[in-house]
Formats: structure tokens, sequence, C-alpha cells
């Protein structure tokens, strides 16, 4: 055979190991990021990021492992709605898989700017209301999500409980959350059910909560602290508060009775994490997020704080201790 013949034999050869070399080496690298999935949230506190770790777990536990086969990126926007958007609109140029949205804020901006890109958010008191879906059980589009609604009348009826003689309640929140004025109006309709009113006390920033706490002062006899992510970003602030006048302070976050609140009725947010891992594992898999009905939390949990109350004065019935599901110490 001429030597020209056998270097164009050679050389088909050996291109064709190069091809054969690539095709399986492309499987591997897919597989190797074979998911992204980019979370973010407004802020962080303790709330927030048992939600991510929620979700983490709920990956792993599907098989999905970061460095094998799963790229996940946390990003928090440190309060700040810009920031928010710019997060989300990075994770869209970096083309990932899913984007998970913790909060309304991060949920608006993320739902902003992915158009194709799955979004799945959660702790989102109200998606209609932030205009997220048109409909709970359709929600259409590319987006679904986990909500962490507040059992308002079991926050009233627990307040009732354990101040049986509070008849007005401040209730601190950002105006600027579309989420926090649902749960003010749920709150304020709820209390007057029961002959109680309702003092608002709007902060648009952290910096602004330890002054309109202090504003409740001499106008409220218990202060609520709802799933608003400012307010809680700042409790320590409305403890102390709370502390100095002797104003027991009650949540909507369990978190917060680790940290001072006398009581509370909140959503186990790392369950809720769990969830919401759970409908990305179903979308990695080819669900259409538009066809999957907003979930509801499936649990609450009721935490109470004996210490912080007797500090204050405040006595917490027996029968409302047996009842908690963790009892602060």
């Amino acid at each position: 055979m001429p030597i020209s013949r056998l270097r164009l034999k050679a050389g088909a050869v050996f291109a064709a190991a190069v091809l054969l070399a690539l095709a399986a080496a492309m499987p591997a690298a897919r597989a190797a990021e074979k998911a992204f999935v980019a979370v973010t949230a407004i802020v962080e506190h303790p709330a927030l990021d048992a939600c991510r770790d929620g979700i983490r777990d709920a990956l792993k536990a599907a098989g999905y492992e970061e460095g094998k086969n799963l790229k996940f990126v946390y990003e928090s926007a440190k309060g700040s709605t810009d920031a928010a958007t710019a997060i989300a609109r990075k994770f869209v140029r970096d083309k990932a898989s899913v984007i998970v949205a913790i909060s309304t804020p991060s949920a608006q901006a993320a739902v902003a700017a992915a158009a194709a890109i799955p979004v799945v958010f959660a702790a989102v008191t109200d998606p209609l209301g932030a205009k997220l879906v048109r409909d709970m059980y359709a929600p259409g589009g590319n987006v679904t999500r986990v909500s962490d609604l507040a059992p308002v009348k079991k926050h009233i009826a627990l307040i009732h409980k354990i101040s049986p003689n509070a008849r007005t309640i401040g209730i601190l929140f950002n105006p600027n959350e579309p989420n926090s004025y649902t749960l003010v109006s749920m709150m304020k309709s709820t209390a007057m059910g029961v002959n109680m009113t309702l003092v608002r006390a709007p902060a648009r920033t952290a910096a602004e909560v330890p002054a309109a706490a202090q504003g409740l002062v001499g106008k409220a006899d218990v202060i609520f602290v709802p799933t608003d992510n400012t307010i809680v970003a700042a409790l320590d602030a409305v403890i102390k508060v709370g502390l100095d006048n002797r104003i027991p302070v009650y949540a909507g976050d369990v978190d917060a009775v680790k940290r001072g609140a006398i009581a509370a009725i909140g959503v186990d947010y790392y369950n809720l994490g769990r969830q919401a891992g759970n409908i990305v594992v179903r979308i990695l898999a080819g669900a259409d997020p538009g066809k999957i009905a907003v979930a509801g939390v499936e649990e609450t949990n009721l935490y109470v704080n004996p210490g912080t109350a007797a500090k204050i004065g405040v006595t917490i019935p027996a029968d409302v201790i047996s009842q908690a599901d963790e009892v602060v110490k």
C-alpha cells in the first residue's frame, strides 16, 4: 500500500479514536453537572437558612450530590431588592436548571428575570397578591412554589390564652413586602372578631425596626412579629424593647422563641425547604412547573419560652406548655 494511503488510514483511525474519546467524555461531563440548582433569599436569618438547608437535603435524598451530579449555588441579597434582581439575572445568564427563590422579594425578582427557566419559590405568603401566579391550582408558565401562610387564627388564640387581658396587638411589618400586607390584613380582621385592636408599626429597613418597636410602647399590650424578613432580621431589637418594657413578644417564626419571644406558632422552615426541594426534584425529572399546584404548609409547630415570659411577669399556662412541640429553656 502506498505510504500516502497508509498515512490517510492512520489519520482516519486517530480521528475516529479522538471522536470516540470525546463521545465517552461528554456524558461524564454532563453527569458531573447534570443539574444546576440556583437558590437565593432576600436576607439571611435562621428561618430562611433552614429553608435553604431543607432544599439541599431533599436533593441529596433524591440522589443529587454536590460535586457529582449537582451544582448547588446559594446567594443572599442581604436585604436589598436591587441585589435580588441582580442575582436573579445572574442565575439566568448562568443557565441554571431551576431557580429557587426564598421570600417574596426574591421570588418576584426571579419570576421577572426568568422567562424560560423553571422557578420554585418558598416562604412566600401570598403569591396571588404578589402577582407571582394567577391560579393556586394551576400556576401556569414556569412557576410554582410552597407557601408559608401563617395560621393567623391560631396566633390570635395563643395570644388570648397567654395574655387574656391584652386588648391591643402591636404588629411590626415592612410595607414594601406584599406578604406582610396580607398578614396585617388577616390579623386585623381576626383580632376584631375577638374584640382586639391592631396597632401597626411599619419599618421599611432593619435599621428602622428599633424605633418602630419603641413606638409601640404605651400603645400595645403585646407585640407580634410576623414572618416578615425585614423585622425578623432585626428581631433582637424587638425582643429588647419587650424585655425593657415588660411587653410580651409573640411571633410567627418559631426560631424567634429561641431568641427571646415568649411563644410562637409557626412553620418548620426546614420541612418547608424539603417540600420545595421535592418539587425541584420533580421538575428536574421532567415535570412541568406550571402544572404543579401551589403547595401549602404541611405542619406547624408551637414553641414557648417560659423563662423569658417570667422575666416580664407572664405565666404561660401549663396546658399550653404541655402542648408545645418545644419548650425553650
